[in-house]
């Protein structure tokens, strides 16, 4: 079975890169969150681990971990990219909570079933989606008075 640190190294040494141990740090970082989390938080935990690792070699090393296959762009919140390791793990979608920030993933057979119909109607061949609803949870409902 591959590691997600195979994976990697294999597209880094497809692409005529090295396994740098600055990017060796960066995925054992994203491996070890279980949330959606920014470039700056990602940096934090890095700065807490130690680590001098800069923010432009997260933005550097960011799109080798998405077109390998490792992590994903998943949503926009509060003007804030956000991503999530995607390695091992089966497709979600997400609801996102514009006053709190709060991220509740899902999956839903019939959102998928629909999909792969359209696709099939209109000849076409998926490779990604993203499904995000923005609306605010029930928590921020009742503090509006909603």
């Amino acid at each position: 079975m591959i590691t997600a640190e195979d994976k990697f190294r294999n597209y880094l040494k497809m692409k005529g890169l090295k396994f740098t141990p600055e990017r060796k740090m960066i995925l054992k970082t994203v491996l070890s969150l279980h949330t959606h989390f920014d470039v700056d938080q990602l940096y934090e935990r890095l700065r807490k681990e130690n680590s001098d690792i800069s923010r432009a070699t997260i933005y550097r090393t960011f799109p080798l971990l998405i077109d390998s296959g490792i992590m994903k762009e998943t949503l926009l919140c509060r003007d804030k990219t956000k991503y999530e390791h995607i390695f091992g793990h089966k497709h979600h979608d997400h609801i996102i909570c514009l006053k709190c920030g709060r991220v509740i993933e899902f999956r839903d057979e019939e959102i998928e079933r629909l999909q792969k119909a359209v696709c099939k109607k209109y000849g076409f061949k998926p490779v990604e989606h993203k499904l995000g609803i923005r609306g605010y949870c029930r928590e921020c409902q009742s503090k509006m008075g909603e």
